[in-house]
């Protein structure tokens, strides 16, 4: 058994109508992927995917030079080949041996996995409706993400008006509640809700004496992407009470193992649509404190590229038992999104590579009393929150996206922005 072929197709999925709204600001190219389609010379054919501007490891032409001529089942287990090419070579050996992937990867100890909806920061309005679409859908939780320029007391309380009390947030400030005397005292106003249930990462993860500051002060777990701080310290020093973990297939193991040796829960945060939602469910089968639901961010497309769509039943999603990953590709919408092969060769003869065109967007962060910070891309608060430049909670703050109206006074206001954030007092553009 031996790889003949390694085709790679770009395809463009839709998010969905109201995720392109609140994408629009930085996740919008979540949306491009690259599917690995592998032809063995047993005439089996494996499928992965990968999300090009997000993933762990990116698919490349060495990648692929390498597993041309080999054995899949030989190379399947190196994590550099990235995450569309190794998922496709566990898919394809699996249908070889017709076995399902999970009996690749170690022994099963559950046949359904837990998954959480996924949203980045948006407003009360469109948080509530997400939570709302994921209660219909058969979700329990909903993993989001706070940030200063968002009243999160207002979201939570918007979110809590349209879901059953049992339904979980989980709570992901990626850094900017910028130290403990900041962020303690927005997780005890949010604690009040009984729909919350953990935070991630609510200020840097290097911090280990503020982050052992936090957990000791409040009641609720706190996660981290596993890694930082150092394995060994976070154990010592008790940083935190479970896991993000987000690499190839080794590495997974590897950190799931470490976990459960230190009886730590963990969810898995591959992120893709339909094929790497259930590449995470075969791994999630194997691992036993893979228990806090997985981030795959599959709400987020409008199609799953599969025949037959994944169903959520009370929060989990049965893990397929077919021969290699159990699903079958629809390639007719593969064909439908496929981003047609002379504009990726026009792009290649200009040295580029497929994208969306990043939409131009004022990003404005409003105050109650009228001032307001501008900036020139969503992704720029992180590190100024982050910093201290700015409060990590203020009551009433709000978010305006001002895109471009072709204004002389917008293009201004939008070059100083891109160098950095700009003060002032709030007015439409």
């Amino acid at each position: 058994m031996k790889v003949v072929d390694v085709e790679r197709i770009i395809v463009d999925v839709p998010f969905t109508p109201r995720q392109q709204k609140i994408t629009a600001r930085e996740v919008y190219n979540w949306a491009v992927l690259e599917l690995c389609k592998v032809t063995t010379d047993t005439g089996h054919i494996g499928w992965g995917e990968t999300v090009i501007h997000y993933t762990w490891a990116r698919v490349t032409d060495d990648a692929v030079k390498r597993v041309k001529g080999q054995s899949p089942a030989k190379l399947m287990n190196d994590d550099s080949l990235g995450a569309g090419l190794q998922m496709a070579l566990f898919d394809v050996v699996g249908k070889v041996l017709d076995v399902p992937a999970y009996e690749l990867m170690g022994t099963q100890v559950r046949d359904w996995v837990p998954i959480s909806w996924w949203c980045i920061d948006a407003s009360p309005e469109d948080w509530a409706a997400e939570a709302a679409d994921a209660v219909a859908e058969g979700y329990t939780s909903i993993k989001l993400k706070p940030r200063p320029w968002w009243d999160i007391v207002a979201q939570v309380n918007a979110i809590a008006q349209v879901v059953p009390p049992h339904f979980k947030l989980d709570l992901d400030a990626n850094g900017t509640w910028q130290n403990a005397a900041a962020a303690i005292p927005i997780i005890k106003k949010l604690e009040k809700h009984t729909n919350v249930a953990m935070f991630e990462t609510p200020i840097p993860q290097n911090d280990v004496l503020g982050n052992m500051q936090i957990r000791q002060a409040i009641n609720r777990p706190i996660a981290m992407h596993f890694g930082s701080p150092p394995y060994i310290t976070n154990i010592r020093e008790g940083v935190c009470d479970g896991y993000v973990i987000c690499t190839g297939k080794s590495g997974v193991m590897q950190q799931g193992i470490l976990s459960a040796e230190a009886q730590m829960p963990f969810w898995l945060q591959l992120v893709g649509n339909g094929l790497t939602t259930t590449w995470a469910a075969h791994l999630g089968s194997v691992l036993t404190h893979a228990t806090w639901p997985a981030i795959t961010c599959i709400n987020l497309y409008s199609h799953q590229l599969l025949k037959k769509e994944i169903e959520v039943v009370g929060g989990y999603h049965k893990v397929p038992d077919g021969p290699g990953l159990g699903v079958e590709v629809d390639e007719e919408a593969v064909e439908k999104y496929r981003v047609p092969e002379d504009t990726l060769e026009e792009l290649k003869q200009r040295g580029e590579t497929y994208d969306r065109p990043k939409p131009r967007i004022i990003n404005t962060i409003v105050y109650p009393d009228g001032s307001c910070i501008h900036m020139g891309y969503s992704s720029q608060g992180y590190g100024y929150f982050n910093a201290g430049h700015g409060p990590a909670y203020v009551e009433g703050v709000r978010l305006e996206a001002q895109p471009d109206d072709g204004s002389e006074a917008w293009r201004d206001l939008f070059e100083r922005a891109q160098q950095h954030p700009v003060r002032g007092r709030w007015e439409e553009v």
